[in-house]
């Protein structure tokens, strides 16, 4: 092996091997039928793809190649993992409401859709809507790779981000709620076709939109200049135990208001400025 090959593996692309190893992980559940753990192993991705981008820039080791390494990884663990996995969140739906009107994750639900999709029937193509987030994720990859507007901040919802919020589905799926009680409610709410369908479709396009939204990237730890940043995690260190599955979704919309809040805010200054 000659320097650089050796260069290609170093730290920082190992832990974006890492991050694309856990996608894997997380699409081996789906389809075993276990999407009430498929989103765990994305939130270990999710850890891996914040630290290889971390040690990479602590040891002064970033370069072109890992930066086309970590959208490749990001592809599987944020874009075709959780494609898959809400996938898997319309079949059993379907599937359980259709057998006993009682969720029941010990069902091998992509056998029995697979069996019945051979027959044609129309409503078994609905799970294909899912499809959308793995198409839209490489969309927005390539865009980030190519854009040097996204340095500093992000242009349209980021994979990962939009992947968290997904993960609360198969999460809330698997909660045994008391029947009628408002968290009951909810979920027998956004769980239907006419409500899960759209979000597909609005987090989907979501990703490629034109909409400034903050990063985490600190170029100080001072209050000035990170007002917003310090108040979503704030937020976000409260939302987590109180709401526990739920807050995957809230901190999600809540990023998405803050940076509207922090556009108009921008906006409204420049204008006084000029």
């Amino acid at each position: 092996m000659n320097k650089n090959t050796f260069s290609m593996f170093n730290i920082p692309n190992m832990l974006t091997a890492s991050n694309m190893l856990f996608g894997i992980f997380s699409i081996l559940l789906t389809f075993s039928g276990r999407i009430d753990l498929a989103p765990y192993p994305i939130f270990l991705g999710a850890l891996f793809d914040f630290l290889d981008g971390f040690v990479a820039r602590l040891l002064n080791q970033q370069s072109q190649l890992g930066k086309q390494l970590d959208s490749l990884a990001d592809m599987i663990t944020f874009g075709l993992a959780p494609g898959l996995m809400m996938m898997g969140v319309f079949i059993q739906y379907q599937f359980d409401m259709q057998m006993n009107n009682k969720i029941d994750l010990s069902n091998f639900s992509f056998i029995w859709w697979v069996t019945d999709l051979l027959d044609f029937k129309n409503s078994y193509l609905i799970p294909f809507t899912a499809l959308l987030i793995p198409i839209f994720s490489m969309f927005r990859l390539a865009k980030f790779n190519l854009d040097s507007r996204q340095s500093d901040s992000f242009i349209g919802v980021p994979t990962p981000a939009n992947t968290i919020f997904f993960c609360m589905f198969p999460l809330i799926l698997a909660q045994d709620f008391a029947f009628g009680s408002f968290q009951f409610q909810v979920r027998e709410f956004i769980m239907q076709v006419w409500v899960l369908i759209p979000i597909i479709i609005i987090m989907s396009i979501l990703l490629v939109a034109e909409i400034p939204l903050f990063s985490f990237k600190f170029k100080h730890f001072k209050w000035k200049g990170n007002e917003i940043r310090y108040l979503f995690l704030i937020t976000c260190s409260l939302l987590i135990p109180l709401t526990r599955f739920w807050s995957m979704g809230i901190i999600v919309l809540l990023y998405l208001i803050l940076s509207v809040i922090e556009n108009l805010l921008k906006a409204k200054k420049h204008e006084i400025q000029s």
